[in-house]
């Protein structure tokens, strides 16, 4: 079959779509990056496609230059790190006792979990649930604990705990292990796929939330590097703030969005190849088995 003339043209179709898919993808963040090394007059212009046209790094140099951004930069992974930490172990604690039908109670507080999905407070409430209940406004733990447990996450994780062999763990339990036991040493690390997934999904929110910081922190050393990028865009930080002459303004107005998108997205970028051979896996196995 390998040697058909059919398959090997399906092949090289197959080659030339996936090529296409490639470059309809990469597009959108090539013009992006070409645009935050390009000159004012030729944005205007548009002549800037996939390559910097007259090139010029003074909007990277000027942000990169403010010792505020690396405090922001610093805030943000403070705040994706343990975050994403206290979302995925929270998320497989809650998940693990769920995949188990024999567990008492199960039918009864998978409903809740589902419940969550579809309804929430709202705006308002759950601005007063952490202002004035709470008490956490102002502080790193009302950008981490209010989304940190999300339905889907528990679904999908479930659905992956639920597919591994049970004999697994009746095996742990005659070499002496018991329920606690059996989660840390055995179940978690044959989840390495799903977990891994989970890692992805809460590091991008959390690295990329601005709404949330934005509502309850009014403290401004405190805020991560989205919000801080998103007010520059905004205008709220003006460039005279940030330290900008009137000559550089301009510039820096023209192509502030573009340089702030790629800070802002760089870091996830490196971080994917890491887990992308986890990703693929612990989604479909966590959306379909079970």
């Amino acid at each position: 079959m390998g040697n058909t003339l059919s398959y090997r043209l399906f092949r090289v179709f197959n080659a030339f779509v996936m090529l296409l898919v490639i470059l309809f993808t990469l597009y959108p963040f090539l013009y992006l990056i070409a645009q935050s090394f390009s000159s004012e007059s030729a944005i205007y212009a548009g002549k800037v496609t996939i390559f910097p046209v007259e090139f010029t790094a003074a909007t990277y140099k000027l942000i990169l230059s403010k010792p505020d951004f690396y405090l922001y930069y610093w805030n943000t992974l403070v705040y994706s790190v343990l975050g994403t930490f206290i979302a995925v172990m929270g998320t497989a604690i809650l998940a693990y006792p769920l995949s188990k039908d024999k567990l008492r109670l199960n039918k009864f507080f998978i409903p809740f979990v589902l419940f969550t999905m579809y309804f929430s407070g709202g705006l308002i409430p759950n601005f007063i649930l952490i202002s004035k209940t709470l008490h956490m406004r102002d502080t790193m733990w009302a950008i981490i604990i209010p989304g940190a447990i999300s339905a889907f996450n528990v679904i999908l994780m479930k659905t992956f705990f639920a597919s591994i062999p049970n004999e697994v763990e009746e095996a742990a339990k005659v070499d002496g292990l018991g329920g606690y036991g059996i989660f840390w040493r055995i179940v978690l690390p044959l989840s390495k796929p799903i977990l891994a997934t989970m890692t992805l999904f809460c590091i991008v929110g959390i690295w990329n939330n601005w709404f949330g910081p934005a509502l309850y922190l009014q403290s401004k050393e405190k805020w991560p590097v989205a919000l801080y990028l998103r007010q520059i865009i905004d205008s709220t930080v003006s460039t005279a703030e940030v330290g900008a002459s009137a000559e550089t303004s301009t510039q820096i107005a023209a192509t502030i969005k573009s340089a702030a998108m790629v800070l802002t997205s760089l870091p996830i970028i490196c971080i994917y190849p890491f887990v992308q051979k986890y990703f693929v896996q612990g989604m479909m196995i966590g959306s379909v088995k079970g």
